[in-house]
């Protein structure tokens, strides 16, 4: 976590390393911003689909069905900019899911309905 809440309020900024691709899905709460630091990535945000790499920024509005995947598995770097802040919450949410043995569809699914988030 680069800043959050608790030091902006207005926004947070996470840093992805070898990011897990992401299926379509929309937030009802924030738009999301995407600085790509390493390797190629393919960003869907509704019907266009963008293939990206360094030094490439892809806006994804709230409301807005939005995926991503890495072109190389398992590879890559960017940060994620969610305005207004508050959304780090669900990362960090199933990060301590993770620690605890608990991670898995359910705390997902739990997660994504505090935060907002439809899977589609």
């Amino acid at each position: 976590m680069r800043a959050s809440a608790g030091t902006t309020g207005g926004f947070c900024l996470i840093e992805e390393i070898d990011p897990l691709d992401t299926p379509l899905h929309v937030h009802e709460r924030e738009d999301e911003l995407f600085y790509v630091l390493e390797d190629e990535h393919e960003f869907r945000v509704g019907d266009a689909t963008f293939l990206v790499g360094p030094g490439a920024v892809v806006f994804a509005p709230r409301g807005v069905p939005h995926g991503h995947r890495r072109v190389v598995p398992r590879m890559g770097r960017f940060l994620t900019m969610c305005a207004p802040a508050g959304f780090e919450g669900f990362f960090r949410e199933l990060d301590a899911a993770e620690r605890a043995g608990t991670i898995g569809p359910e705390a997902y699914a739990e997660a994504s309905a505090r935060y907002g988030i439809t899977w589609l």
